[in-house]
């Protein structure tokens, strides 16, 4: 019986073929927004965390506030200096030190201009090693930086690419950089952490000397020797550098932020972010189900005579209230489904396109098998109760004033 339901319902949809797919564009833009944002948002979630769970639970940056905009470090009151560098190595479970400077410099390559980000590399071969290995620098062209490397730099892989100067870069060419000459020793292979793929790394040396940086950094980072106590050791740092500078807990200069508050901050936004988009396509679904219930009203008031002689051969009211239950979980189910197909391929699509723009795996699509059938499991019942009520008044329509319209 349930069989002759189904079909019966499926031959009256395909009957008012495009007002059916009119009904179901509600519901096409509701799960198509669910299916793809979150999609994108877990894989991006994924993406972030993979890239601050490789940076190890071992490390603490330590950083100043900002007073503006600007690399970290250049928009503050009160630099990091070497007295900070000292107070911080003499807490207990720190293992050593690593200074850095990140700053924006002019860079001038066949008479050609332009601004980007100079990062320093530490001139200490273990701390210089931590650093390769943690980020996963290699060369494609030419070497890695290596001590005693004065007046050269490292070269990000979107410099291979770009056409702003007009001319290739290449290993042994020399490239200016605030008016001074730098030899390029290698070019990076193209790194998941697509903001080095545009930087250009020099020795720290360089780095103080070029910019006039003597006693003064922009990012510590600390390594701690036992993971499990890095809360401590952070709290620690804290305690000994608002001693040092007079400053009470809650109103610091300075930050200090471990691989765990990194990991929360990402997940907070991520998740603000799928709320908000869980609450457009809620919007959009609600729209769908008031087409649905419109659409299955209409369709009473069309088919009264066809529901009149349903009940005079001997139709039952719930056979007229499955048939049009039916109908409407019908046309849920197929814009769930179809919505779910366009979301998941427009997620692959934009995920595409962000990572051919940036050049690197920005953007990843987590395809969730359990939020698909969700979403079309939803979409299905959103049918189902925007057709009740137009499916009870079909059933209970008296059969002789049915058969009079």
């Amino acid at each position: 019986m349930f069989k002759d339901y189904f079909f019966l319902a499926l031959g009256n949809l395909k009957h008012r073929g495009l007002r059916s797919w009119l009904t179901m564009l509600g519901i096409f833009i509701g799960i198509a927004a669910v299916v793809s944002l979150i999609s994108m948002g877990q894989g991006l979630q994924a993406t972030v965390e993979g890239q601050l769970g490789s940076l190890s639970t071992d490390t603490l940056t330590i950083q100043n506030k900002g007073v503006g905009f600007g690399p970290p470090g250049s928009t503050v009151v009160e630099k990091l200096n070497d007295n900070d560098v000292r107070i911080i190595e003499s807490v207990q479970g720190v293992d050593f030190v690593i200074t850095r400077l990140i700053r924006v410099g002019k860079l001038e390559y066949n008479k050609v201009s332009g601004f980007g980000y100079m990062v320093s590399i530490p001139e200490e071969k273990e701390k210089r090693d931590y650093v390769y290995e943690r980020t996963d620098f290699e060369a494609e062209e030419g070497r890695l930086l290596e001590s005693g490397d004065k007046g050269k730099v490292l070269l990000g892989n979107g410099f291979l690419s770009t056409n702003d100067f007009k001319k290739e870069f290449r290993v042994g060419k020399t490239v200016k950089i605030n008016g001074k000459d730098f030899e390029i020793v290698g070019i990076m292979k193209q790194s998941r952490y697509f903001q080095f793929n545009d930087m250009i790394f020099m020795m720290s040396d360089d780095m103080k000397e070029l910019f006039d940086a003597k006693n003064e950094y922009d990012i510590i980072v600390a390594k701690v020797t036992d993971s499990d106590k890095i809360e401590i050791i952070a709290d620690e740092i804290g305690r000994k550098l608002r001693n040092d500078r007079n400053e009470k807990p809650g109103e610091e200069s300075f930050t200090i932020q471990t691989p765990i508050q990194a990991a929360e901050s990402v997940s907070t936004i991520l998740n603000i972010i799928n709320l908000i988009v869980v609450g457009i396509a809620g919007i959009s679904l609600l729209i769908g189900g008031v087409g649905i219930a419109n659409t299955m009203y209409a369709s009473v008031v069309e088919r009264t005579s066809e529901i009149g002689i349903m009940k005079a051969v001997g139709a039952r009211n719930k056979d007229i209230l499955y048939i049009f239950l039916i109908e409407a979980g019908l046309l849920g189910l197929v814009g769930g489904i179809a919505g779910a197909v366009i979301g998941l391929g427009g997620a692959l699509l934009i995920a595409g396109i962000a990572n051919q723009t940036f050049g690197a795996e920005v953007f990843t699509v987590s395809i969730s098998y359990s939020l698909l059938f969700a979403s079309i499991s939803f979409s299905f019942m959103v049918g189902i109760l925007s057709g009740i009520l137009p499916a009870l008044q079909a059933s209970k329509l008296n059969v002789v004033d049915a058969l009079r319209r």
